[in-house]
């Protein structure tokens, strides 16, 4: 009976399971943008859920659908591994192994590093929420957070304290430790800090972990989907941690007694197991609890993890459409295209790789030459190759749909798409050997040549591919109509749209000519010929487009212009290209001698080594894919060379004309019958010798085999010849390749996007120099006339746009001194007009960008680019421009030589990852920029009367800055101090997220609006002064920080307790008086006679001069020995205790509160706020910051309600310090309030 209702029960839950349905909200208005025209044309576009419809897809499908290949499957006994015996054994604490709904003190497992320790209870919390157990939380944001789940985990476990040295021999020491010592050693942190080492303890709190955790948990409602890359990105991250959370699940779903939860959590381990491997500890543990799972999860959770040991981990949590999949339980459909536009449909799960996908491609569609084919993902604009090795293909999806999240759109709606495409050829390909692999390559050539994927310079092979299209289509009869109505179709996009009706005639001539004059249209010979000639003419002209790409670092070896390359291989060789796609060297295959797979950590490595005796060292995530590539089409090509070297001077033993004489060096090229396979196997090879033209036999020990198929070039060759060829020591010059630098030009662009350039009427006596000027489409080239419309096309509809985009052009004019003003270039006059609309209204920043760049092309003005060139610096500081545009400023900064270019681009980048900024630039800005200084140095000065210089760039903001500051001062934190600004007799300080150029340019126009020049001509000398001290007295604890107690802590209260603004007893007085004049006189004791500087102002009249003398003279005597900086340590760990200890202090009227003063005392501090009396040094009253509901300043006045919103007292208060008192509130209360939430779940 107990067996009928528990399998009555599973059934039941795998209904539940199967009815479980993941909220993934649908908007409907969403739209899916196309991809690149190169595949768009190929198919019908992709609909949002085709991979995921039941009716379409993961329920089967009208059309043939390629099966996952299957692996024969043991089925051993595993009843003695029990999950419940495994929590006995190892669960620390008193954690049992079943169901609970209570937050977990500690990690289930023994995990001995804080910060697993600190991600195992975030993780249970995320697992009880997606299972249904816990609530959200309460907090929820409005706004949707487009940054994926996977970046911020990432960030959290890889942050730069887990690389330092102090990091690695603590956690060596840990991992040595008991469980026992470990929790006794986190114990310690918690009660006796002091006690513990500071690296330990850094460790262990670890604030920015705690943040990002706390974030995670309270900042926002989170979907399911989000859910599970928290948690399965955490067991692909840390493999540490996947044994603790297959133990949470199964925790879990042992005698879970709701059904939902229990739905919920098979999904989820249904995921987990398709994603990474438990350990081999655990495996068996895991297995035997599948098995005792739901009917319908059991084996297709254990078939899920048999394919993940299989075909490895995972690099990426699951995608939308497998957390779709998994409710069915059945295998995800995925299209892939092929360049003939055909689509096949296979299935595939969790752990299907390129491999497994291209197999069964190549297998359905009966492809012989498989070599080079691969599959491609692409999304939007970006086309990725996935390889034909074991990468996962849903992780490509899943990055696919997180990239989509990060430009606002859903996981859902990726519109994503896999093509199949040939990669590369080998060098001894022949098109004639499959029919099949040369359809593909030949549809594939004919689109790319149409979209500009592959480009032709010279007219001839435009036409005579256009012919061959025609040809294969419609046979060797050519219609002039049938051509005319063809001809868009065959020739380039850009070609056809630039062309018109008279130059389409033209094309359809050359085209007609080509195709008369061909061999195929005389001989009457098969389509497919013409097909297999394409595929070669392809391989021949675009060996580059042909090729596998690797991004490398170049750690040792001969010096390049660039370390960081992406090495090219094709065909023909390997290409070294740097990031601006320009080819650095060239190395064909008998330029390489071997590739060397060094398996070094933390990454792999490969040495490549030349004949020239250059060993390159490279760092590369897919080394070995490398090695195995270029080591395969060497040893290919040795294999069917007919091409082998001398190695050194052979003499044979006997005379006789059968053996040949060698000389170091000599070529020799096999005779027929003979390859490179029968030299490398030993044996005695025929062959004729370059140099003396005498046939005979050798030895395969005198030879080296070239990998080549043809005849190398007498250059290669002469490097054969030289002393020390495969000598290491002995290094022959590389041939770097000088590209001929293009300069980049916004010609193609403004076809585009510019609009149609107009004739101006021509001042008489002008006419030759400006018909030069407005030859059609060149409004991309400098011009010194002013415009009447803005350059771009779009911004015509918008007249009071296109007046700005004008007005614009105009400063810039006047700027660069193209157009005469009599106003002087100094300030900030022209850079605001110019900058200052494109900074309010984002159509405007394209419009500015190309302004400048038309300005710097073909400027035969040197003083004129020179000014072009600042306006650029300054533009890259401020803003960017739009994804179309931005490729082609990058390209134009890459193109030129001019020293600020590089800094531009750079710039460009900074401000990409920082933001935008608010305002024009400030004036030092300017200035820096016109004085050829692209580096701008700020004095900083400190409360201790030192000062030190700090760079500050135009997307420095206040806490980068603070941080700098810090770090030189080697403070132990930056907590608390701010940047600070004085503006004449005002002293502000600047918010942390401001950008600093940004804050003190709005202090500048503040202040030019609050004090005009009085003469109202000629600019005011706003000169400022930036100070760094501490702001916010939080956690401040005398002793803890050296470096802060003397530079800062005590220089900023020592003037606040000698105005008197502390309650300080007599006694009190006369030991600080003794530490304050040790402090700065030392030892001596000529100075006594200077009481007003050692003692507080409100008590210098209780007793005379003299008294006070002896009593500091007695106090000073006691502590003898002290040096100048342990007074000042001593000063502070004096007054610390006292209420009012890093209290900023205000003098104010007031006239609300009858039983005040009338001139109170406010001290702000980390309490909140305190009344104090002026005259008693009394605290009448003390409001924390909880109690104050509101408050407000002006130039005259601070006013503060203090209690509920409906109960208020308002304290009404007048002095013209409100805007510091408004400034300490806002900050207290922000860091105060961030700081409550930060102490929640965690």
């Amino acid at each position: 009976m107990a067996e009928e209702n528990y399998q009555k029960r599973l059934m039941e839950l795998d209904k539940e399971v199967k009815d479980f349905e993941p909220e993934v909200p649908m908007d409907a208005d969403d739209e899916v943008p196309n991809i690149d025209d190169i595949f768009s044309i190929i198919g019908p576009e992709m609909a949002e859920s085709e991979h995921i419809s039941p009716n379409k897809t993961i329920y089967g499908s009208d059309g043939e659908v390629i099966d996952i290949p299957q692996s024969p499957h043991t089925r051993d006994d595993l009843s003695e591994f029990n999950f419940r015996k495994f929590a006995a054994m190892y669960f620390t604490g008193n954690i049992n192994y079943q169901y609970s709904r209570k937050h977990i003190k500690h990690s289930l497992l023994d995990l001995p590093l804080p910060a697993d320790q600190l991600a195992s209870k975030a993780l249970w919390i995320t697992i009880l929420r997606f299972m249904g157990d816990l609530p959200e939380p309460r907090y929820e944001s409005e706004e949707p957070d487009k940054v994926p789940v996977m970046m911020k985990i990432n960030q959290t476990l890889t942050r730069s304290f887990t690389k330092s040295k102090e990091f690695k021999s603590v956690e060596k020491q840990m991992l040595n430790m008991t469980a026992a010592e470990r929790r006794k050693m986190i114990s310690m942190t918690l009660k006796r800090k002091d006690k513990l080492i500071e690296n330990v303890r850094d460790l262990i709190q670890d604030d920015s972990a705690v943040n990002s955790y706390t974030l995670w948990l309270e900042s926002r409602r989170t979907t399911n989907l989000e859910k599970l890359h928290f948690i399965i990105g955490h067991g692909i991250l840390r493999s540490e941690l996947r044994d603790e959370i297959y133990c949470q699940i199964c925790k879990q779903l042992s005698n879970n007694p709701t059904k939902a939860s229990h739905a919920r959590g098979w999904i989820l381990l249904s995921l987990c197991v398709g994603c990474f491997p438990p350990s081999e500890r655990f495996v068996n543990y895991l297995k035997n609890f599948i098995r005792g799972g739901p009917p319908g999860y059991a084996p297709y959770c254990e078939g899920r993890l048999d394919r993940t040991f299989k075909n490895g981990p995972r690099s990426q949590p699951p995608s939308w459409i497998e957390l779709q999949a998994t409710k069915s339980k059945k295998p995800i459909v995925i299209d892939v295209t092929f360049m003939d536009g055909t689509v096949k449909k296979l299935n595939a799960d969790s752990a299907t790789t390129a491999e497994e996908l291209v197999q069964q491609l190549c297998d359905n569609i009966n492809l012989k030459d498989r070599f080079g084919f691969t599959l491609f993902i692409a999304l939007f604009d970006k086309v990725s190759s996935l390889g034909n090795k074991g990468d996962h293909i849903m992780d490509a999806i899943s990055q696919c749909e997180q990239y989509a999240k990060e430009q606002g759109a859903q996981e859902r709606n990726a519109p994503w798409r896999l093509f199949f495409r040939k990669e590369m050829f080998v060098p001894w390909h022949d098109p004639a050997e499959d029919q099949v692999a040369t359809k593909l390559i030949y549809q594939q050539v004919v689109r790319g040549f149409k979209f500009g994927e592959y480009r032709c310079q010279r007219e001839n092979d435009v036409a005579m591919m256009a012919a061959q299209q025609y040809y294969v289509e419609n046979g060797g009869n050519l219609e002039p109509s049938l051509l005319s109505s063809l001809l868009p179709n065959y020739l380039p996009e850009q070609l056809v749209k630039n062309s018109g009706d008279k130059g389409l005639y033209r094309w359809g001539t050359l085209v007609t000519d080509a195709f008369n004059k061909s061999y195929y249209s005389k001989e009457n010979v098969a389509n497919q010929k013409v097909k297999e000639d394409v595929v070669a003419f392809a391989m021949m002209k675009w060996p580059i487009l042909f090729s596998r790409f690797y991004e490398c670092l170049k750690i040792s070896g001969s010096d390049l212009p660039k370390n960081n390359l992406i090495l090219a291989v094709s065909w023909s060789g390997i290409y070294f290209v740097d990031d601006g796609e320009q080819v650095l060297l060239e190395l064909s295959f008998p330029e390489i001698t071997s590739v060397v797979l060094n398996n070094t950590k933390p990454r792999s490595s490969f040495t490549l080594s030349t004949i020239q005796g250059h060993d390159f060292v490279f760092q590369c995530s897919a080394a070995a894919d490398f090695h195995e590539l270029v080591d395969y089409l060497l040893d290919g090509m040795k294999k069917r060379s007919q091409y082998v070297i001398a190695l050194k001077d052979y003499k044979p033993p006997v005379d006789g004309n059968t053996v040949l004489m060698l000389k170091k060096g000599d070529l020799i090229q096999l005779t027929p019958g003979n390859l490179g396979a029968k030299v490398l196997a030993g044996e005695w090879c025929e062959g004729v010798c370059e140099r003396t033209k005498v046939k005979g036999y050798f030895p395969s020990d005198a030879v080296y085999v070239l990998p080549a198929i043809k005849q190398p070039s007498a250059d290669i060759l002469a490097l054969f010849k030289r002393e020390g060829a495969f000598d290491k020591h002995s290094k022959h010059d590389l041939n770097l390749t000088v590209p001929r630098r293009k300069v980049y030009t916004l010609i193609n662009y403004a076809k585009d996007h510019f609009r149609a350039n107009q004739s101006t009427a021509v001042p008489q006596g002008h006419m030759l120099m400006s018909a030069r000027r407005i030859t059609p489409n060149e409004l991309w080239r400098h011009s010194r006339e002013p415009i009447k419309q803005p350059l771009l096309r779009k911004l015509l509809e918008n007249e009071v746009i296109a007046a700005e985009a004008c007005s614009a052009f105009n400063a810039i004019l006047k700027y660069m001194g193209d157009l005469p003003t009599r106003r002087p270039r100094a300030g900030t006059e022209y850079t605001d007009k110019i900058f200052s609309g494109a900074l309010k209204n984002d159509v405007l920043r394209d419009e500015v960008y190309c302004q400048i760049m038309k300005q710097l092309t073909d400027n035969r003005n040197h003083v004129s680019e020179e000014r072009g060139w600042e306006l650029m610096w300054l533009a890259t500081g401020l803003f960017p421009c739009s994804q179309t545009l931005m490729k082609e400023l990058k390209q134009f900064l890459q193109s030129r030589l001019h020293p600020v270019a590089q800094d531009s681009l750079h710039r460009i980048q900074r401000i990409l990852r920082t933001g935008q900024r608010k305002y024009p630039p400030h004036q030092v800005e300017v200035e820096a920029i016109q004085h050829k200084s692209t580096q701008i140095f700020h004095r900083v000065y400190f409360p201790d009367d030192s000062d030190e210089a700090f760079e500050v760039d135009s997307s420095t903001r206040a806490r980068d800055l603070c941080q700098n500051i810090s770090e030189r001062l080697d403070l132990r934190s930056s907590e608390g101090f701010s940047m600070f600004v004085k503006l004449w007799d005002k002293v502000f300080s600047v918010p942390e997220s401001d950008f600093f150029f940004d804050y003190v340019r709005l202090l500048t126009d503040w202040m030019k609006k609050a004090r005009p020049s009085r003469t109202g001509t000629g600019p005011i000398n706003y000169q400022y002064q930036i100070f760094f001290m501490k702001k916010l007295w939080l956690n401040t604890v005398p002793g803890r920080d050296r470096n802060a107690d003397l530079i800062f802590h005590f220089p900023q209260e020592m003037p606040k307790y000698l105005r008197g603004y502390h309650k300080v007893s007599k006694s009190d007085a006369i030991k600080i008086g003794a530490l304050l004049y040790r402090s700065k006189f030392g030892d001596s004791k000529n100075e006594l006679s200077m009481i007003p500087q050692l003692v507080p102002a409100n008590l210098l009249k209780i007793q005379n001069g003299n008294d006070w003398k002896k009593s500091i003279s007695s106090a000073f005597s006691q502590n003898s020995g002290m040096t100048e900086d342990k007074a000042k340590e001593a000063f502070l760990m004096y007054i610390h205790t006292w209420p009012t200890f890093g209290s900023a202090f205000f003098d104010v009227k007031q006239t609300t509160e009858s039983s005040y003063p009338e001139v109170i005392t406010i001290a702000v501090n980390r309490r909140g706020i305190s009344i104090i009396h002026p005259h008693t040094k009394e605290i009448l009253a003390e409001h924390p910051f909880t109690r104050i509901s509101n408050w407000s300043s002006g130039n005259t006045f601070f006013h503060v309600s203090i209690g509920s919103l409906i109960k208020a007292t308002k304290l009404l208060c007048e002095t013209s310090l409100g805007y510091k008192l408004d400034d300490l509130l806002t900050s207290y209360t922000s860091v105060l309030s961030s700081n409550h939430i930060g102490k929640t779940q965690l």
